[in-house]
């Protein structure tokens, strides 16, 4: 995984799958950058990322609410059709827009 803080804007760059192997480590690390570089907007693209699992819907709903409760947004990028239905699925889509390119 890499992410990439501009100002206070995180963009994480998802791996090609998104699951409890490496939930874990994406949410304690994307979590560390929140409180240590006051992170107010998080992009999350999902260019490389085929499939996910519940884990990877956890991490992304965890960091919304941390984001949220700190009057930033969270949204997506680069999601592929599959990507987009789980998205939906889950209903992500309801609290996150879902952007073709980045913002």
């Amino acid at each position: 995984m890499k992410y990439q803080v501009q100002e206070n804007y995180l963009t994480i760059f998802l791996p090609g799958e998104l699951d409890h192997h490496n939930a874990e480590e994406l949410k304690n690390r994307a979590d560390q950058l929140i409180q240590r570089r006051n992170i107010r907007s998080i992009t999350f693209d999902f260019g490389k990322t085929g499939f996910m699992d519940s884990s990877g819907i956890g991490v992304i709903m965890g960091r919304y609410r941390k984001i949220y409760m700190l009057g930033g947004e969270v949204c997506a990028v680069h999601t592929s059709e599959r990507i987009r239905k789980i998205l939906t699925m889950s209903g992500v889509t309801k609290i996150m827009q879902i952007y073709e390119e980045e913002k």
